[in-house]
């Protein structure tokens, strides 16, 4: 993009696909994105997008205690419009998942830059492991800046290799007892924007390219465990069997039923693991997995109490007893209204047509939100709704849609930040 072309008024998505397609040649092989946090390839990365940003007239930019890189345009007013997501992906990642939301954010504060100074301060963040690819912590340098990090749990994180998350962050030239100094990084700041893929296949079968994003759903996450009865498959009757996979099995199909009873809830039993686990044995214990979604926290509780109390009816159906463990659980997360409102007026003028949707998946938006920063995000559909894979994609004009339509965003947020 030219600088005539920005000095002249004009923004230009373009600028932000360009990027994209230059990491995607410096950080992906045949398998797909391999900018995994904490790795080599990560720091490339991050290394080259600041080669973007040096040379800006106006803009610093700077790593903070966690590892979340921070470019800064100071405006007229002291207060802070961040724009964020986060460059590192899953192995065998997408090209578009996080990198999307740094490159959009960063061509609306190189317009700016160019263009002459913005009316309130604009903060573009690279979030330091959204992911959690590695060491299972998702939200990492999000976490540290919204003051829910887990030190002592992380501490001890470990990677297939054996590497701890705290050897890991050492390399990096991070301390991990001070990763909670991000959090000064929250001055002055007025409110959050995040432009994604979707991730899921809603828009496309709606054949819309854009959305608002109501909120990140809560997640409740169970291991279950059956108890039942070894036995030899071929001389125990079918009668006479304490069979853990039956029940099991049993709940795993009920758990449909119970969240179809909401629009936008989710279930999903992902693993299943059976004891002894061989053909000439009747199982005797199950240890399963349930992930349940929805955006409404008394839905989350009655989906939670529906799926336990029919797991405790399947034990008994099969002879057996049943056993719950919370792994993990986050309260939904709402995004503030008014910022709402202003992505769907953004996306009506530049795509006519918008719906509302909340996020199934986690993101770094959730952890500013969690703050009370006014917070929200913009989705952009995703082709067969894939992610997390090398074949993710969006269409090239959807993609020039969402940055102009991000842009738009970042004007009416920032009027509105001067009026509050």
């Amino acid at each position: 993009m030219s600088v005539e072309k920005i000095i002249a008024g004009e923004f230009d998505a373009q600028v932000a696909i360009d990027l994209l397609r230059e990491l995607r040649a410096l950080t992906e092989d045949e398998q797909g994105a391999q900018r995994v946090a904490w790795t080599a390839t990560w720091r490339k990365a991050r290394s080259w997008f600041l080669t973007q940003v040096d040379g800006l007239p106006g803009v610093e930019h700077h790593r903070d205690a966690a590892g979340n890189n921070w470019v800064t345009l100071k405006g007229e007013s002291e207060k802070v419009l961040i724009l964020g997501s986060h460059l590192d992906s899953v192995p065998n990642g997408g090209w578009l998942d996080g990198a999307l939301g740094v490159m959009a954010g960063f061509a609306v504060l190189k317009h700016f830059a160019l263009n002459g100074p913005p009316p309130v301060t604009i903060r573009v963040v690279d979030w330091a492991d959204e992911e959690g690819a590695r060491f299972g912590r998702s939200l990492f340098g999000s976490s540290a800046f919204a003051g829910t990090e887990s030190v002592a749990a992380d501490r001890v994180r470990t990677d297939r290799e054996g590497v701890t998350l705290e050897a890991a962050l050492r390399e990096n030239g991070i301390a991990i007892e001070a990763i909670g100094n991000a959090a000064v990084e929250r001055e002055n700041a007025a409110a959050y924007l995040e432009l994604h893929i979707e991730q899921g296949p809603v828009l496309e079968s709606l054949g819309l390219p854009l959305g608002a994003v109501l909120g990140t759903k809560g997640v409740e996450r169970h291991t279950i465990t059956f108890f039942g009865q070894e036995a030899h498959s071929g001389s125990t009757p079918m009668t006479q069997r304490h069979d853990a996979l039956a029940a099991a099995a049993k709940l795993a199909l009920e758990i449909r039923p119970i969240a179809m009873k909401h629009p936008d809830a989710v279930c999903t039993m992902g693993s299943l693991k059976t004891f002894p686990g061989i053909v000439t044995a009747v199982v005797g214990r199950v240890e399963a997995t349930l992930d349940q979604r929805d955006l409404d926290a008394d839905v989350l509780t009655q989906m939670f109490n529906e799926a336990l109390t029919a797991s405790y009816k399947f034990a008994t159906e099969e002879g057996c007893s049943v056993n719950w463990s919370r792994i993990w659980s986050i309260e939904p997360i709402s995004f503030h209204p008014k910022l709402i409102e202003f992505c769907e007026e953004a996306i009506r003028e530049v795509a006519r047509h918008v719906h509302r949707l909340p996020s199934g998946p986690l993101h770094d938006a959730a952890e500013v939100a969690r703050l009370g920063i006014p917070t929200t995000m913009m989705f952009v559909q995703s082709l067969g709704g894939i992610s997390h894979n090398h074949i993710e994609d969006t269409r090239e004009e959807d993609l020039i849609l969402a940055v102009k339509a991000f842009f738009r965003l970042a004007e009416k947020t920032m009027a509105w930040i001067l009026e509050n």
